[in-house]
């Protein structure tokens, strides 16, 4: 090997190294925000009083995995048993003010096929799916690039679903996000099975 394709050789390996440093960054970066929201997980769910606002609570844990999925838009929609639809009953980003209290028929949009189906669900190109109802986005002037959706459940019963929208770095959702989202809606469906039992 010549003293030119040694030196070509070596950067090479050098650069490699940047890059492989880089994405190792990158990771630690992730995992550090998911373990600082799963403490405050553990916090909000370590001692529950006898009295709470279920929705203000989920709102807590929603913005806890909104931070660690890397995303400021979100929502939670709730099951409205008696008319079937599906109703955002916490929301985050862009959409807070117009969202609360909008409904959609179950099995409409991505979160209603969700909500439908009980199957998480990461789409990377919310636009060319054919379940996709752009009509939310319409209404808001909002544009849904991509979004992580999972069911929330407790046993044989559908109480709604969870959904993080539009990574922050225009990245895309990951099953590491849909593992987190599904531990949030295990929280979540606790927590109003929990509130459903003080009244009764």
């Amino acid at each position: 090997m010549s003293k030119n394709e040694a030196i070509r050789s070596l950067q090479t390996e050098v650069t490699r190294l940047r890059q492989e440093n880089d994405d190792l960054k990158g990771d630690l970066a992730l995992l550090r925000s998911s373990v600082k929201a799963l403490r405050e997980l553990q916090d909000l769910i370590k001692d529950l009083p006898a009295e709470f606002d279920v929705l203000k609570w989920i709102e807590e844990i929603l913005a806890s995995a909104l931070l660690a999925v890397g995303s400021k838009d979100g929502s939670l929609l709730l099951l409205d048993e008696d008319s079937n639809e599906l109703v955002f009953a916490v929301v985050h980003g862009h959409a807070q003010q117009h969202l609360l209290g909008h409904r959609m028929r179950l099995g409409d949009g991505i979160a209603g096929w969700v909500a439908e189906n009980r199957v998480p669900q990461i789409v990377k190109d919310a636009r060319g799916d054919p379940r996709f109802n752009p009509l939310v986005d319409e209404m808001l002037g909002f544009h849904t690039r991509t979004l992580a959706c999972v069911p929330l459940v407790d046993g044989d019963r559908v109480l709604g679903v969870i959904e993080a929208i539009n990574k922050l770095s225009d990245g895309e959702f990951t099953l590491h996000d849909q593992d987190l989202l599904i531990l949030v809606a295990h929280f979540a469906a606790f927590g109003i099975k929990y509130a459903e039992s003080i009244v009764e």
